[in-house]
């Protein structure tokens, strides 16, 4: 018998979550093949730890925190590599890309990035993205201030 979780089979659970755990990754990592690493590693803990899930949204923020910690230890142990973005000229962007929310995501902060991710493509509340990062609800207000005021200064102060 397969295992099933929060009711859906591994294969559903890729097809619905992929997106989601994918942006999680590349917001992370700002690199889309180490992401995909990453992406691979946290569907493989699905399958190795096995664990039951009450409901799919304990499994959404299951994978979300997976894939975070993914990243994380994936800067740690590479981090004496430097990525040719960095080493390379900074890109220039046509109109259309300078106004992709995900292009302006990429050029904040990655304690920024994450929050502003969670909460305006994922959906999540406060409290949610608290409790999936570890931050006290006040501190996800606070960043999510910050965060929305650099992304005003990265289109150039525009508010509207």
């Amino acid at each position: 018998m397969m295992r099933r979780y929060a009711g859906l089979e591994f294969e559903q659970v890729v097809r619905q979550y992929a997106d989601t755990v994918l942006g999680v990754c590349i917001m992370r990592l700002s690199n889309r093949l180490d992401a995909e690493d990453c992406f691979q590693n946290t569907f493989l803990k699905l399958v190795e730890k096995s664990p039951s899930f009450s409901d799919r949204e304990h499994l959404k923020a299951w994978l979300i925190r997976v894939a975070i910690n993914e990243c994380r230890n994936y800067i740690r142990d590479n981090r004496r590599t430097v990525p040719i973005e960095a080493v390379s000229e900074t890109p220039s962007f046509d109109t259309d890309d300078a106004r992709d929310v995900s292009w302006a995501l990429m050029r904040l902060d990655e304690k920024y990035r994450e929050v502003l991710y969670l909460y305006y493509v994922e959906r999540y509340k406060v409290a949610e993205i608290g409790a999936i990062l570890g931050m006290k609800p006040n501190t996800v207000k606070t960043t999510l201030s910050r965060g929305r005021d650099r992304l005003r200064k990265i289109y150039g102060g525009d508010e509207g």
